[in-house]
Order: C-alpha cells, then structure tokens, then sequence
C-alpha cells in the first residue's frame, strides 16, 4: 500500500499558496485492507475513506468509463492492480496531476509542472470531455488563478463538448455550486468570459449571454455594451470583498436590459421592472439560496431610483424603504445599496472606489432616521388604532426630511 498527496493541495503547494486540505489516493490497496486501518469508508460511488486520525480524505486508485450523459454517466473501476498513472490519467488538468510521495517525491506523468510555470490551463487526456462538470471547474480556475491562461486546444474541447451538448445535462445545483464559487474568487469575470468563450454560457445563463454587444447610452456608461458593464459591476464586488449574495445581485442586476426593443437602443426605459423578473427566473432556476434570490430581484427592481436620492422627496425614500422591508431587514437594505454602488462603479471611465458613490451615505442616513422613529410611543399615542400605520409613515417622513436641516 502507497499513499500519494494528489490535486490541489500538490498544486497550491508549488505556486506557494496555502493548503488547505489533503486528498490522498492509494495505490495497492483494497476496500477491506482500508478497514483493517482503521479508515472508515465514505464514499457511495467508489472507494472513498476518512484517515482515522487526521480524517483526510483517502481514495483508491481508480479508473473511470463514460457509460452515459452528464458527470455523472460514469463507471469507476478501484483495485489494486490500478496505477498511479492511471488514476492520475482521469484528472481534468495537468496541474491538477500531479502527486507527492509520502517521502516528498513529486509524480508528474503529464507535465504539470510545466504548465504552472508557463500558467497554463490545460486538459490532462481526451477523457477531459466525458464530464461537463469540467467546463465550469475550468472557468472558476480562471476567476481564482488570474494570470492563467487557457490552452486553445482546451478550450476548443469545451466548445466541442457545449456543441454535443453535454452541459445541457448539468444539474441545477451543481452549476449553482459552480457559479457561487467562481463569484466568491479574486477575477469573477474571468468565469463568465471563459464559459462565454467556449459557448457555455449561453446554455447556462442565456439572460446574461446575450447581454453582450446590447449597447447603453455612452454618457452614463462609457463601456458602452452592457455585458462588459455586467463584468466591471461583479469585479468591482470582488474587489470589495462583498458577500455572496452581493456579488450574485451584481451579476443579474441588468438583465432586463436584453429585453429592450432594438428601435429603443441604446436607451433602456424601465429595465428595471424586467431586470427583477429576469433575476428572480434565473435564481429559481439554478435554485439559488433565498438570500441570494431576494437580494437580486430587489437590486435589480430598486437600482436605477436608488442612484436618484439627490433628487427623491423624502416621501418617496421612506416608501423604498419600506417596500424593500428596510426597517425589519436592515442588513439586507445595506447590501442592496453596496450592490448599487458596485454597479456605479462598474463603468469604464477609470478606476473608481464603489464607496465614493454619492447616494450611499444619504441613503444609509435615512435608513437611520426611519429606523430611529419611536413606533411604540406613536402606537400608544394614536387614539385611533386603525390611523397607526399612517401615522408612522408620516414620521418616518418628517424624520427623513429633517435631515435636509441638519447643519450636521
């Protein structure tokens, strides 16, 4: 029995990043002789075991043979008989497969090492295109390792494997899984421009696909097309440091924008109704967690009248306010306007910080005020129950309003 540190971890440790976990896989060995250890087995489709004292993750040398669609279709093959080089031989890419001995001795069969010095993505074997899954792995690697590059002989792989239409075989969540991921990385745009570039894409996300090359009126977006202001908006929220749900109400904020009739271009008139619609369809779709729903189809509605507060009566702040249930859900009102100031951000006129947007502070200045009015002694005040609601609402108005006569 030889055990091997494979994957990540291999890889992380010669371009000295950190390392968080381990894989191992285990050449000579069998399922009972794992047990005989002390390993416990949890693995459902093939020999997979928890070390039983460190509870690293130990996995038989195994093959694998494509026996139908999706990354799922496959049949694995462990036993002690199967090499190194082959269980190296059904990993997606080199750098990816390359091994450690336990004594420090690297394992590199199909030049992995090469690849991380000329910063290349590139597949290990043809068996790359039996799992779509690979695609969208591919991708985040390029959100996270930024001065990467594709192999064009890889990337002409992923379009052929889009044309047989292999990610149409893709589960909902783990492309949700996926794309959470890849937003959650220091480049995000560099996920979309990889699954754009191989016609993914368009099979996934076919609202946000056809963004590209739908123009905007120069004046407010001198980027111009609409996609790449999508791109600018989600690398701006990475380089904040925003949440998930930000980064993902950034994605889907414009969407409604490819609903726009041709004969209104560059002009956008009411996209925003269409952008929430468009967002909370595409959030169910890929069964995207509540938060993250509610955040985009709210950004997305709201983002266009958030970036007026200059110009808004208080009436109609409080108004937002309330619909967007700013006073129970105040976290999640101040994410909607980091959103919105990503999107500011997001433009090509330079390099502008998301903070410096204006309407952020008077926003977050009226939430305050609204949130500081006194509903229970207006309640006891009120000699008319049913006049309760009305009344504070004309409170939380005057409250905004007196902000304009603050000399603070």
């Amino acid at each position: 029995m030889q055990a091997y540190v494979v994957g990540g971890a291999v890889r992380d440790a010669l371009l000295g990043l950190p390392v968080k976990d381990r894989d191992w896989v285990v050449v000579g060995s069998t399922p009972d002789e794992m047990l005989a250890r002390g390993f416990r087995p949890v693995g459902r489709d093939f020999p997979v075991f928890l070390h039983p004292h460190t509870n690293e993750e130990y996995a038989l040398a195994r093959t694998e043979r494509k026996s139908g669609h999706g990354y799922t279709g496959f049949v694995c093959h462990a036993s002690p008989e199967v090499t190194l080089e082959e269980d190296l031989l059904r990993r997606d890419l080199t750098i990816n497969a390359i091994a450690r001995a336990e004594d420090g001795r690297l394992i590199d069969p199909y030049g992995g090492r090469r690849d991380l010095a000329a910063r290349v993505f590139r597949h290990v074997s043809p068996a790359f295109a039996e799992d779509p899954l690979r695609i969208l792995r591919v991708a985040r690697f390029s959100a996270r390792f930024t001065d990467f590059e594709l192999a064009p002989e890889t990337l002409a792989l992923m379009r052929a494997m889009v044309a047989a239409g292999e990610v149409d075989h893709l589960v909902a969540e783990r492309v949700w899984q996926e794309l959470a991921r890849g937003l959650m990385e220091a480049r995000p745009a560099r996920m979309i421009r990889v699954l754009r570039a191989c016609g993914a894409l368009a099979r996934l996300l076919p609202e946000l696909d056809r963004l590209f090359g739908v123009p905007q009126p120069e004046q407010h977006h001198p980027e111009i097309d609409t996609g790449e202001h999508v791109l600018m908006v989600i690398d701006h929220a990475a380089a904040g440091g925003e949440p998930l749900a930000v980064r993902w109400a950034c994605l889907l904020h414009d969407l409604g924008k490819g609903d726009t009739p041709v004969h209104l271009l560059p002009h956008h008139y009411g996209h925003e109704a269409a952008s929430a619609r468009r967002a909370r369809e595409v959030s169910e779709r890929l069964k995207a967690p509540a938060d993250c729903r509610d955040l985009a189809e709210m950004v997305a509605r709201e983002h266009g009248i958030l970036a007026r507060a200059a110009e808004l009566r208080a009436e109609t702040m409080v108004k937002l306010i309330e619909r967007c249930d700013g006073l129970r859900r105040p976290q999640r009102f101040l994410l909607m306007l980091q959103a919105a100031a990503c999107d500011h951000a997001g433009r090509g006129r330079g390099a502008e910080n998301a903070s410096e947007w204006r309407p952020l502070s008077r926003w977050q200045a009226a939430l305050q005020a609204v949130r500081a009015v006194d509903a229970g002694r207006i309640a006891t005040e009120c000699s008319d129950k049913s006049l309760i609601p009305q009344a504070l609402h004309a409170a939380r108005v005057a409250a905004v309003k007196a902000l304009d006569k603050d000399p603070a």
